[in-house]
């Protein structure tokens, strides 16, 4: 009745040996209606998308109905229907073309594509939404539940109808929020959190009683470094301009320093030394911040101004890391030698990291700060906003409607 061809076909298609692949098809012909049944729900192939495909200014950004829906190509990654997102200001240097040397050298380590294969390149970082498929050992979540998560700038990003990330970065998103206000959350309070407890090792319980200054306060970053350090008991005065200081002080900062009332170094003298600084701005700062750590206390001083990818774009990756290297190490010692630790902070996405800053959430010890709120049409008036600069809190896109 039928050639070797087609019953090792219909073995394909009903499994098993030939005996029960005839018998599984005989049951199939006698009921028709179970031939309406899919196994599979039919996957979508493009997905709507803001890319670049050249870095530059504000053009370049362009809205792309037809990007490639993203794929797991790993068994620990997960697919998330991105509800929300926002614009950090490492999406507007990534899209003028910061950092490219070092992003792509983590894409490509062995240098195997051509030139320009990251694009086209979707831009953002932070993500709120749900999980629609997981990899085989993604133990953790399951599809349907409501995640928060911060991207690694390798990766592509946010600002899309759908993303990839790995099961170790993500984490169950408070309850408490809604997806326009968890996504302004992740990246900043893990930039923060990889300042002051992987670079100075503060916790919940060394915290309380030390004195933080964080200079450049207002921003993202600072505003998720003085909840969390407050959240832990610590003294915290902020360094920001007066239109700032209400923000400040509903945050729970202790004492408000306004740059622009008068000397900087001549209002820092006024206070007492401090354990920590925490330094969002760079440049002249550095020298002025660091005269007012305690010395030979175990005082810290990070700053997240550092000129890693600066060096790498400028003089490539080998060169550039040799630079860096011997910048850090010689600010290193010369700060030890004074009794100060000095150190750099960078942004690290983690899963258990933002498990603890959703328990903090949940307890009201931090909230969100939100700026403004842009439609997924309006992302380059996002990135206009951003560039403005002087923002009081966070730029946050809704890509879709939440549930």
């Amino acid at each position: 009745m039928f050639s070797l061809a087609q019953k090792r076909l219909f073995s394909v298609l009903f499994g098993g040996s030939v005996t029960k692949t005839f018998k599984n098809y005989h049951a199939f012909k006698r009921c028709p209606h179970l031939r309406k049944i899919s196994t599979s729900c039919k996957r979508n192939t493009v997905m709507p998308a803001w890319v670049i495909d050249k870095y530059g200014n504000n053009e370049v950004l362009r809205a792309n109905n037809n990007t490639m829906f993203p794929v797991i190509n790993y068994p620990n990654e997960v697919i998330i229907k991105v509800k929300a997102s926002s614009i950090n200001p490492i999406d507007v240097n990534m899209r003028n073309g910061y950092g490219s040397a070092s992003l792509n050298m983590t894409r490509d380590p062995l240098n195997i594509k051509s030139s320009g294969n990251e694009f086209p390149l979707i831009l953002g970082r932070d993500v709120s939404g749900v999980v629609m498929e997981c990899g085989l050992s993604v133990q953790y979540f399951k599809p349907g539940d409501h995640v928060w998560a911060a991207i690694p700038p390798w990766k592509q990003g946010t600002l899309a109808e759908f993303v990839v990330a790995s099961g170790n970065e993500i984490s169950l998103k408070p309850k408490c929020l809604s997806d326009t206000e968890a996504a302004s959350l992740p990246y900043v309070s893990l930039t923060a959190w990889a300042a002051l407890v992987n670079s100075c090792g503060l916790n919940k319980d060394n915290c309380p009683g030390k004195r933080v200054l964080v200079i450049g306060a207002s921003g993202g970053v600072g505003t998720a470094a003085i909840q969390l350090l407050k959240a832990w008991g610590a003294h915290v005065t902020a360094v920001c301009s007066e239109d700032a200081l209400s923000l400040m002080m509903n945050l729970g900062a202790d004492d408000v320093v306004d740059y622009k009332a008068g000397n900087l170094k001549e209002q820092l003298k006024s206070r007492q030394l401090f354990d920590v600084i925490l330094d969002n701005i760079g440049g002249p700062t550095e020298k002025l911040a660091l005269q007012f750590l305690k010395p030979w206390s175990g005082a810290s001083f990070v700053t997240l101004v550092t000129p890693f990818l600066y060096n790498n774009d400028r003089l490539g990756i080998a060169d550039g890391m040799m630079r860096t290297g011997i910048t850090l190490g010689s600010k290193v010692m010369k700060h030890l030698s004074k009794g100060i630790h000095y150190r750099w902070a960078f942004f690290t996405a983690s899963g258990p990291s933002l498990d603890e800053i959703r328990d903090l959430v949940e307890a009201g010890k931090i909230r969100p700060v939100i700026n403004e709120v842009f439609s997924f049409s309006d992302v380059p008036k996002a990135f206009q906003k951003m560039e403005e600069g002087h923002a009081r809190g966070k730029t946050v896109i809704q890509v879709s409607e939440s549930n």
